[in-house]
């Protein structure tokens, strides 16, 4: 796994200040500390940080073809390079290394930007060809990789794997997009294709740019879609003994590798499926780690512990303090725009640990999404249920009216608080789960704007980014619409960019076996009630891996990987909520209304309410305002 960053002037063959290339580069040494390159003509440079993990001695980077005319920089792995290596020997290509990063070079050649559809993998590169004086960027089907770009006002494009690269550039306006503050609040993150600043962006999963000198900067295109196919008759058998076969295989892709690989373990189903794979696929012990809470409620250490034994693995298990706050502005510096998911903390820590003993984990992630794993996808479609009920030109105007003036009565016995129920019936389906998904409920987002920053967003609401994702969605059955949204939002914008950001840190890979977008379409296409049946989650997963793992594991309840927000903002970061609602780095913006923060607060911290999830949004948002806004945290890695 590697780390790249590159300007590339758009317009003619200006200079290239190679400080600024080696600045931007240096930045993200902790993406790759085995080496670094850059490759600089008239017009573009390509800088990359290496780190090693196949083809140790010949994959250095910048690498390009035999008379240079073609160049990448690349990060990520091409499971399938070697297959790809010898289609394009066969072509007549020479191929000098070992690594899977010649396929791209030799691949472009021969087929130009259709190369994409044939990797299967994770990456994220930028490819100069000297000959059509075009940069191509790409990234990943799935978005397990980052891209960050943006067109200067002097013509220069730059691009990098995280945003401290481009903020290095000097002539990078750091004016904050309003629209990316209301969707943080309402997601907890920055959803692709924004990001905090408005003159750059994301470069959104399974698209791809081709920019060419002289010419207007286009849109992306996309090669990729989640596609949720057909699949036909499929009985239960042949659905669970196909699943297990087909997770294998995408296993076994992710088993490459001339460094050592081992496997996170939560305990969880996810990846304990993964680690029962990777066993039955290895000759000796996988190695395996996860992280032990001081605190039973958060401990899922037993659970891991129990896989171990049954799967044989060499289990390293480390304790950490369940307060374990001292990571909050670390986190700012790393995610480079606001990022409000809690459990970076102990996702930081665990990717800690793994590097103790391997560079290459893989992981369950994907697996909910995948499969229907969330609980809120059973609440979503019961909410559904009672919305189907009654036509949405009455339910919509008239429940949502309802909704509108009925009291706030969170002191009164449940049967009397209706406002929930009522909002509820008034939204059609998308709204009704970006309520279920939103950190920040609407009417609480609008009450900590202030009446200028409402201005500001001219009527623009968070919601809308699902709503856009809805339309272009290539299903309408309702559990499979809200899987493809969060492919779309939640999984990328939040779990992989913290997997992403917290590995790297250690540089450290991490590979994502449910993300195999050959296994992602065939799952996607199993009928619901392969995904959920009898209230459980999953189910042709846990029924097809009955003979591998423990029953104690598949049907456990969930419990994911939280941090004791609610009792820290009570106790030890009391004093530093108190502190960061009057932070002049977040009221000097004049969007936010003090008073209300400082209520929200104090409901909290009487235990009126628990405002935790809040409370955290707000907190990071002022560190990223203090750290990274500010400059303070330039330079870190």
């Amino acid at each position: 796994m590697c780390g790249i960053a590159g300007i590339f002037d758009t317009r003619e063959r200006r200079a290239i200040d190679r400080s600024l290339l080696n600045a931007m580069t240096d930045v993200i040494a902790h993406r790759g500390p085995d080496g670094d390159g850059t490759h600089v003509e008239p017009g573009v440079g390509l800088g990359h940080r290496r780190l090693s993990i196949i083809d140790l001695a010949g994959g250095r980077q910048p690498m390009g073809n035999a008379d240079g005319s073609v160049v990448v920089v690349y990060n990520g792995e091409i499971y399938n390079f070697q297959a790809l290596r010898r289609e394009l020997s066969d072509a007549g290509y020479q191929f000098a290394t070992r690594s899977d990063t010649e396929v791209i070079v030799h691949g472009w050649q021969e087929w130009g930007p259709a190369c994409v559809e044939r990797f299967n993998g994770m990456f994220a590169f930028a490819l100069w060809d000297r000959n059509r004086e075009a940069l191509f960027l790409c990234r990943d089907r799935l978005g397990i990789k980052p891209l960050h770009y943006g067109v200067l006002p002097d013509g220069h494009l730059v691009f990098g794997s995280e945003l401290k690269s481009l903020y290095l550039h000097p002539g990078l306006s750091r004016e904050i997009d309003p629209h990316a503050v209301e969707d943080y609040f309402t997601y907890g993150y920055v959803p692709d294709p924004r990001t905090i600043l408005k003159q750059l962006k994301k470069l959104p999963p399974g698209e791809s740019l081709l920019i060419e000198r002289g010419k207007p900067v286009p849109s992306p295109t996309a090669y990729w879609d989640v596609p949720f196919p057909s699949l036909g008759s499929m009985d239960d058998a042949e659905a669970c003994e196909e699943l297990v076969a087909r997770l294998s295989d995408a296993v076994e892709r992710r088993l490459i590798s001339d460094v050592p690989l081992g496997a996170f373990l939560s305990g969880g189903v996810d990846s304990s499926a993964v680690v029962a794979m990777m066993s039955e696929l290895s000759s000796g012990p996988v190695k395996t780690c996860n992280i032990a809470f001081d605190a039973d409620a958060f401990d899922e250490s037993a659970h891991a512990s129990l896989v171990a034994r049954h799967c044989k693995t060499d289990h390293r298990t480390e304790k950490v303090a369940v307060d374990d706050f001292d990571l909050l502005d670390r986190l700012a510096d790393l995610y480079d725009e606001p990022y409000a998911d809690s459990s970076a903390i102990p996702t930081y820590r665990v990717c800690e640990l793994a590097k103790k003993d391997v560079t290459v984990a893989l992981s369950g992630d994907g697996g909910d999404e995948a499969i229907a794993g969330y609980r809120r996808y059973q609440r979503h479609l019961s909410e559904e249920r009672s919305r189907s009920g009654l036509p949405g030109v009455i339910r919509r105007p008239v429940f949502g009216a309802l909704g509108s003036i009925y009291p706030r009565m969170r002191w009164a016995p449940r049967f009397l608080r209706a406002r929930s129920t009522l909002q509820m019936l008034g939204r059609d389906g998308v709204e009704g789960y970006a309520a279920i998904q939103s950190v920040l409920q609407e009417d609480l987002r609008q009450r900590i704007y202030s009446d200028g920053f409402r201005r500001e967003l001219g009527g623009y609401r968070g919601a809308q980014v699902l709503h856009d994702h809805a339309h272009r969605a290539p299903t309408e059955d309702p559990l499979s619409l809200i899987q493809y949204l969060d492919m779309k939002t939640y999984l990328v914008g939040d779990i992989l960019t913290k997997v992403d950001r917290a590995s790297m840190a250690h540089s450290l890979e991490v590979r994502v076996p449910f993300l195999d977008h050959e296994l992602v379409g065939w799952l996607t296409g199993l009928p619901r009630r392969m995904k959920l049946r009898d209230g459980e989650g999953k189910w042709v997963l846990k029924r097809g891996l009955g003979r591998h793992l423990p029953r104690d594991i598949l049907y456990r309840r969930k419990q994911g990987f939280a941090v004791p927000l609610a009792s820290w903002f009570r106790g030890p970061l009391r004093a530093r909520v108190a502190d960061a609602v009057r932070s002049p780095a977040l009221l000097d913006t004049g969007w936010f209304e003090g008073g209300v923060l400082k209520k929200l607060v104090d409901e909290h911290v009487g235990e009126r309410q628990d405002h935790s999830a809040a409370i955290w949004s707000i907190l990071m948002f002022e560190a990223f305002l203090r750290r990274v806004m500010s400059g303070s945290a330039a330079g870190s890695s």
